[in-house]
């Protein structure tokens, strides 16, 4: 297999509908305060939201009803998820494209953008320099060119896996890469991946057509059933996402959850992860004019994200660097599940300290803070960094991962496996101001655990990692 993958599109249709979505956002405008109470409701009980329900909420913008969402986010984040925030970090892989969209520093004809492809050594570097950092979840990052065809992908990330520096390990690879064919996805499958992710950056078909000006990703369709035809190679850990600031935030949210349900219907599981990036300066692209109409304010963008919480309350949400700091850290408690941390999106910008790496990059990042100075705050801020793979690697991911997300299912396997993953962390890579929270912010942990065998086994295994055991997990 080499090259991009043939494009049909015989027989697709497109399953997000527009015009039903824009009914949905006019008839539910002025609701009722009981009603949007009726439905925080239903979602704090760990039920999957309909459209209607979300363009309520969505509409329901008075300063008050907006904190009793952003207060039912935070109530069913404590419920489902705990106090554990997943650390991970992207690796930019290659940067050449052939796709033309107006929004993006990769696009081929962008000529102030420097063209890199990591060679062998260099990969092996990058990742070196990751897990010196402690990482141990990355997702990596392709540019569409058939060069980065799907062997490439499984190539890379089998090199990923074999690099091991100290105690350093990646244990988990995600996936953000063009979609594939039903045999690319499963050549990319067979390497041990774990989430593959496409973004539709917008799901309005009209701004999807504006935006992108040629390439393979000019074909709405094609990208829109990419997750379905991995799902037909046995990918089940999807992760979707949308641009924001291309289009109506309103849109966008709305149309994330109608893929959300489409998946559900046709699978029976909806994607593991949801994205919401908001458009971000990039060399040699004109941001304002992109986003003249419909950028995202922050008020907005934390609405919207409260609301895809109560959407879909088993769905891990991700918050990435392309946000401030000040933002993020105010964003943690509506929702967010996961965050990357200590990132650099410059291909080869970890192992090498290039001070024009922003020219290799795709966008410019907000949160410039070290993986260390993140994970600190993290704990001052109450929550417990987690580096854990053990779902994954125990199959339980997919319509699996469903049967065990129950009430009960973060106290039996996912705080656990957050405290010996960040154990290992603090022991091998934190500095000392680091180490002093981290300790304290796990005891804060331990003590809010009832006593239990699983408790008793959690306090075994905690003394195993101090001992110099890695790698334990439920």
């Amino acid at each position: 297999m080499s090259g991009l993958p043939k494009i049909d599109t015989e027989g697709l249709k497109s399953f997000i509908p527009d015009d039903e979505i824009f009914q949905w956002l006019e008839k539910t405008k002025h609701p009722d305060a009981e009603r949007v109470r009726e439905i925080i409701r239903k979602s704090l009980d760990k039920n999957r939201l309909d459209p209607e329900e979300m363009a309520t909420l969505i509409n329901a913008d008075s300063p008050e009803l907006v904190e009793e969402i952003f207060e039912g986010a935070r109530e069913l984040k404590r419920r489902i998820y705990g106090n554990r925030i997943v650390l991970f970090a992207p690796l930019y892989v290659g940067n050449e494209c052939v796709n033309r969209c107006a929004y993006c520093g990769f696009r081929a004809d962008n000529t102030e953008v420097h063209r890199k492809t990591l060679l062998s050594e260099e990969l092996v570097a990058e990742v070196e320099a990751l897990e010196d950092l402690g990482h141990k979840r990355l997702i990596m990052v392709y540019g569409e060119h058939p060069k980065y065809d799907a062997q490439y992908i499984h190539d890379t990330v089998k090199e990923v896996y074999a690099v091991k520096k100290g105690p350093g390990e990646i244990r988990r690879v995600n996936i953000n890469a063009a979609p594939l064919d039903v045999d690319g996805f499963k050549t990319v499958k067979s390497a041990g991946i774990g989430t593959y992710q496409i973004f539709q950056e917008t799901y309005h078909r009209e701004t999807y057509k504006q935006v992108h000006k040629g390439g393979p990703k000019s074909d709405f369709l094609w990208r829109l059933h990419g997750l379905d035809r991995a799902m037909e190679a046995g990918i089940d850990d999807l992760g979707i996402g949308a641009l924001l600031g291309l289009y109506d935030w309103r849109f966008e949210t709305m149309a994330l959850l109608y893929h959300t349900i489409h998946l559900e219907k046709k699978f029976n599981v909806g994607p593991h992860t949801i994205s919401f990036p908001r458009l971000e300066p990039a060399i040699g692209t004109d941001i304002e004019a992109l986003t003249k109409k419909h950028a995202v304010s922050d008020f907005d963008f934390k609405r919207l994200v409260a609301i895809l919480r109560l959407a879909v309350p088993y769905t891990g949400l991700i918050l990435t660097c392309r946000e401030s700091t000040e933002l993020r850290n105010e964003m943690l408690g509506f929702g967010v599940s996961q965050i990357d941390g200590g990132s650099s999106i410059g291909v080869g910008s970890y192992s090498q300290k290039d001070p024009e790496a922003f020219k290799k990059s795709q966008f410019l990042l907000g949160d410039n803070r070290s993986l260390d100075e993140i994970i600190r705050e993290l704990c001052e801020a109450g929550f417990v960094p987690s580096f854990c793979t053990g779902c994954y690697r125990k199959g339980r991911t997919g319509e699996h991962f469903m049967e065990f997300a129950i009430p009960g299912f973060v106290k039996r396997f996912c705080t656990p496996n957050a405290v010996l993953t960040f154990l290992e962390y603090l022991n091998d890579y934190a500095s000392g101001e680091t180490l002093a929270a981290g300790l304290k912010q796990i005891d804060r942990e331990l003590e809010a655990m009832p006593e239990s065998k699983a408790k008793d086994e959690l306090l075994n295994r905690m003394q195993q990692v101090r001992e110099g055991a890695r790698d334990l997990y439920f």
